[in-house]
């Protein structure tokens, strides 16, 4: 059970697109108003069959880490720098 481990999972889902077609099928669920959602736990389990072990925390913190970098490269570019093309 690591973070390396999640994180090696999701190189290969990025990486193998049989693997992510798998991944999608079991570990993702239609939701109200049309939101996908994904399963937690089943993504653990899938990534346990390719031999990868992490908890749903550690998932949590590869997903939320991931937005949190997103947020700051976002906040990187100047508030005139991005609307500087609408006049």
């Amino acid at each position: 059970m690591s973070l390396e481990n999640a994180e090696a999972f999701y190189r290969v889902l990025a990486s193998d697109e049989a693997v992510y077609e798998k991944y999608y099928k079991q570990c993702s669920r239609w939701g109200a108003f049309g939101i996908w959602n994904w399963d937690r736990t089943a993504i653990v389990s899938f990534a346990a069959t390719l031999g990868y072990y992490f908890t749903e925390s550690e998932l949590d913190l590869i997903w939320f880490q991931s937005e949190a970098n997103i947020s700051d490269d976002s906040q990187n570019i100047s508030f005139h720098e991005s609307f500087s093309g609408i006049t």
